[in-house]
């Protein structure tokens, strides 16, 4: 093809198929004719294109030739016929003089391209599909935040810098603003360790996918988080007198109402009920219930999928809302809404207290009363700490014991 001229001076090209069989050669042809037009648009790409796709297309380039890449540095350390073979492949077609499109994959002239902070985090999404895979919109932007979050903040701190230019002394200073803002914020050491983490794993993806050769100052100080609090539970009288006291709840919108109250019996996570649909709600039923499906998202793990009878306050609350939480389907909002309403209404008992300490007061309610611990994993959705077998207690059991300790 014409287009090609300026990388392939040869106006007709023979290429061997190796096979004096006229079935074998047609079923090489295609393939030989593909590999090399990928080779001559890799060329192309080299002699043409910006940065970041010449150096991706040089390595293109030296891998058609039958070479691994290497920056030009590594070529010049090579054994010395190695080296004079690369050379040898880079001439021209008289052998007079090498070219550039070539020497720029099999000699590794081909510069590294450019990419600052910016452009890695934009990068980096292009290589995340793996991770967002199944889930919905506010999966999503829920799972890209924490992301986003840490280079707003690395960039704030060192500019936008290109990944080659990055020093350890930066991230060290880096490293020094978060332990300040830790200090004068009274924050956790924890939300310092997300922002490296965040960074690190980034980074580390995209000089990986981009082969850019790069050993970043990312293995800096993190910070020591002590020994971890856990969600503080309700105490089953707060929850009686004051949750459940008439009218304590009235002021919320009903879906969220209703969806805190449902937590209450069946110790699901907020992120669950808000992902309920219509036919997951089995309210008709024999033995009322909900099933947790990853139907339009992903679920936290493949113990959560499961089925949780319904009894008391939750029961009540599904009936009053037999179509599942519409308003906070893959939104957000819902648990600053519910903490700020139950703060500012007197029903929590302390500040550290959130109503997702609901769920674990179901749990603690469940083994207060001994219940098997098979069966209390498979209504919290927790996995097992041996093998799985069988398929766990009937509906009619769970619902017996969900009864036991219902509000």
């Amino acid at each position: 093809p014409q287009r090609f001229a300026p990388v392939e001076p040869r106006p007709s090209v023979w290429i061997s198929l190796k096979t004096d069989s006229r079935r074998e050669a047609d079923r090489r042809a295609d393939a030989a004719w593909s590999e090399a037009l990928a080779g001559w648009e890799a060329a192309l790409v080299v002699a043409t294109g910006d940065g970041e796709s010449r150096y991706i297309a040089a390595q293109t380039v030296a891998k058609q030739r039958g070479f691994t890449f290497l920056p030009v540095e590594q070529v010049a350390a090579l054994p010395i016929e190695d080296m004079v073979q690369r050379i040898e492949v880079s001439l021209n077609q008289d052998g007079t003089a090498i070219e550039p499109h070539l020497a720029a994959g099999i000699l590794g002239t081909a510069q590294k391209p450019k990419i600052n902070l910016s452009k890695a985090l934009e990068t980096y999404w292009q290589y995340s599909g793996d991770k967002t895979r199944g889930k919905s919109a506010d999966q999503i932007r829920r799972w890209e935040n924490p992301c986003k979050k840490a280079f707003a903040n690395l960039i704030a701190i060192i500019d936008d810098k290109d990944l080659d230019q990055i020093t350890g002394d930066e991230m060290l200073q880096f490293s020094d603003w978060w332990w300040d803002k830790i200090t004068l914020e009274g924050l956790t050491p924890n939300s310092g360790n997300k922002d490296f983490f965040h960074i690190g794993s980034t980074l580390r993806l995209v000089v990986k996918k981009k082969r850019l050769g790069l050993i970043l100052p990312l293995d800096g100080p993190s910070f020591s988080e002590g020994e971890k609090g856990a969600r503080a539970p309700f105490a089953e009288d707060w929850i009686r007198d004051k949750i459940l006291a008439p009218g304590a709840m009235a002021g919320l919108n009903t879906e969220a109402r209703c969806l805190v109250l449902g937590m209450i019996n069946t110790g699901y996570r907020h992120s669950e009920a808000q992902g309920l649909r219509k036919d997951h709600i089995h309210l008709d039923a024999n033995v009322p219930h909900i099933s947790i499906e990853p139907e339009g998202r992903t679920l936290k793990t493949s113990s959560s999928r499961r089925i949780i009878p319904l009894a008391g306050v939750s029961l009540e609350a599904f009936r009053a809302c037999p179509e599942g939480f519409h308003r906070y389907r893959d939104k957000a909002g819902l648990s600053a809404t519910v903490n700020k309403f139950l703060r500012e209404n007197g029903l929590t008992p302390t500040t550290g207290h959130t109503f997702y300490g609901l769920r674990h007061s179901f749990e603690d309610r469940v083994l207060d009363r001994d219940v098997d611990e098979r069966i209390r994993r498979d209504l919290m959705g927790h996995a097992l700490t041996r093998e799985r077998y069988g398929k766990g207690a009937s509906l009619e059991k769970l619902a017996e014991v969900v009864q036991f300790v219902a509000m």
